[in-house]
């Protein structure tokens, strides 16, 4: 893949919710570059995960330890296990510059998880910040700004 289309950057924001969805963690780890981060502020005006606090701020060594741990058959927070469904409006491109080898969707959805009998709602957006490496779409950055961040919120398992 030399210049990613429109239509390549989209079809990457659908495959990334439905392999959550599904629960193909592997798969979906494999999307994120090697410098590739996992991000949910605090606030949605937070510029940066690293000097503020944040929500979750999740390099691919910590994503690979979260994957482990809800795959783990002793994982409390997981009986009965997590289940979730992202519900995507159409991700819009917001920047395609093959230059800087720097691509950026947005993406409004509905996020659901629910866990035994019960089930939580969230408004979300995602930009995702994508690049082409090996000839194959990465995710650089995955920023998720939850509508009500700044709540009381319980604890998600999954991947919003």
């Amino acid at each position: 893949m030399s210049t990613p289309t429109r239509e390549d950057l989209i079809e990457l924001v659908y495959r990334e919710a439905r392999l959550i969805d599904e629960k193909r963690f592997d798969e979906w780890y494999a999307l994120f570059s090697e410098d590739g981060v996992y991000w949910v502020p605090l606030s949605p005006e937070q510029p940066d995960g690293i000097d503020n606090a944040s929500l979750a701020y999740e390099d691919k060594l910590l994503l690979r330890l979260r994957i482990e741990r809800l795959g783990s058959p002793r994982a409390f927070s997981q009986q009965p296990p997590s289940r979730c469904l992202h519900v995507l409006q159409r991700p819009e491109v917001e920047e395609m510059d093959p230059e800087r080898n720097r691509y950026v969707t947005r993406t409004a959805y509905l996020y659901v998880e629910s866990r035994g009998e019960a089930q939580q709602l969230y408004g979300c957006t995602a930009r995702h910040t994508l690049a082409v490496i090996d000839d194959a779409l990465r995710i650089r950055v995955k920023r998720v700004d939850l509508l009500n961040s700044g709540a009381a919120l319980p604890s998600i398992q999954l991947f919003p």
